[in-house]
């Protein structure tokens, strides 16, 4: 909402500059899932010291991995921007917002490695606190450098790196304290690193498809129209926030699923999981009724270009009605990953991105608008649907164990 006030092509190069950014953030999700599930089985078998261990190597990886894509977008930036469809001006403001927020990489991935420690162990309340001190010190920090001191979209993604290093350097602190009272190594073990990357693979193919898709989506946006890619990127932030909090459940899907399977309880774990469906859906009707009900003025908090409000607003509609939809596919993602079923998973979402990939390239072709583009990502929500409800259904994720 900031950056839009700036301008079209600041909120367009923000769009641009998040597509990579959340490229790699939905790349490497798998150490926050892969850790949680891991170390929620372990802790339901109790095997605690080993869990402590998984954690600790689990930063390590998260902080190699952060390093190397941090280097590895320096000199190529500028040319996945281009890909996306940036040129000009918002091709110049998302360069700028990228190049500053590379800093903050390797920080934000130590805060997914930590969180899945957390939460694994069926701490959620810690990983709030620190989002929550994270959210509010980025967002006082953009208000102080923007709207105080007129500064620019650069000071957007300082404002986000500085929160991304506080919390991910708390995050470590944290891991390293509990390894420490269990009498854990703190150091790195290369063949730990190894097997952990390996073990990550399926959930990395699963985060290609899905990231792939929306990285699809936004650039199909940008070659519809620099506003329409405005109002794409608005509606997927607002679809993202949206399903920051299905995903909530999720992940206490992940931990209380692992938990019990890994304490040879597979009736609690059965329980749990239909709980969790049932809550995510339940989430996802009353934010849809919610963004039905508010879809106009929510996109005029976005801009001030009549244009872009406009084809906001529309697109609102699509991300409204696919909430209870997109709740159900969240909560059983969650489910299977605790379940430590995650090959199915990567090979479902390949399958339903493949789709997707097909669909959104003939829309390109012939010249769609933003409503079918999102039309298109309904669908790929639907046949995911589809692939965890038969595996849902099927019970050969109840695998009992930590092993």
């Amino acid at each position: 909402a900031i950056v839009g006030r700036l301008g079209t092509d600041e909120l367009a190069g923000l769009a641009l500059a998040s597509a990579v950014l959340l490229s790699v953030h939905s790349l490497m999700i798998f150490l926050a899932y892969g850790t949680t599930a891991t170390v929620a089985r372990l802790f339901g078998a109790g095997r605690e010291e080993e869990g402590a261990r998984q954690s600790v190597q689990g930063l390590w990886l998260a902080l190699a991995l952060g390093i190397g894509f941090a280097l590895l977008l320096v000199p190529t930036g500028t040319w996945f921007l281009e890909i996306l469809g940036g040129e000009g001006r918002a091709l110049e403001q998302g360069q700028i917002y990228l190049d500053i927020s590379l800093v903050g990489l390797p920080f934000l991935l130590l805060s997914l490695a930590g969180a899945g420690s957390y939460t694994g162990r069926q701490d959620t309340r810690t990983p709030l606190l620190l989002a929550l001190a994270g959210a509010l010190a980025n967002l006082v920090v953009e208000l102080v450098l923007i709207n105080g001191l007129g500064y620019g979209i650069g000071a957007s993604a300082l404002s986000t790196v500085l929160a991304q290093v506080g919390v991910g350097l708390v995050f470590a602190f944290g891991v390293g304290s509990w390894a420490r009272r269990l009498r854990v190594g703190l150091g790195p073990d290369g063949g730990a690193l190894i097997q952990l990357t390996v073990a990550g693979r399926a959930l990395v193919v699963r985060a290609v498809a899905l990231r792939g898709s929306f990285t699809l989506a936004a650039a199909a946006a940008a070659r519809i129209g620099v506003a329409e890619l405005a109002a794409h990127q608005v509606a997927l932030q607002i679809w993202s926030t949206l399903s920051l909090t299905l995903d909530a459940v999720a992940i206490a899907g992940q931990a209380l699923t692992g938990r019990w399977l890994g304490a040879g309880d597979a009736k609690r774990a059965r329980s749990a999981a239909r709980r969790m469906i049932e809550l995510d859906v339940g989430v996802g009707v009353v934010a849809g009724l919610a963004i039905l009900a508010v879809r106009q003025p929510l996109a005029e908090v976005f801009s001030t270009d009549p244009t872009v409000v406009a084809a906001t607003a529309s697109v609102l509609l699509w991300v409204a009605l696919s909430q209870p939809l997109s709740g159900y596919v969240f909560a059983l993602d969650g489910i299977l990953i605790g379940a430590g079923d995650v090959a199915y998973l990567g090979r479902s979402m390949a399958v339903a991105a493949a789709i997707f990939t097909v669909l959104t390239l003939w829309l390109i072709q012939l010249g769609a608008g933003l409503g079918w583009l999102w039309t298109a990502l309904v669908v790929f929500m639907g046949l995911r649907a589809v692939a965890v409800w038969w595996r849902w259904r099927s019970g050969r994720w109840v695998v009992l164990g930590a092993d």
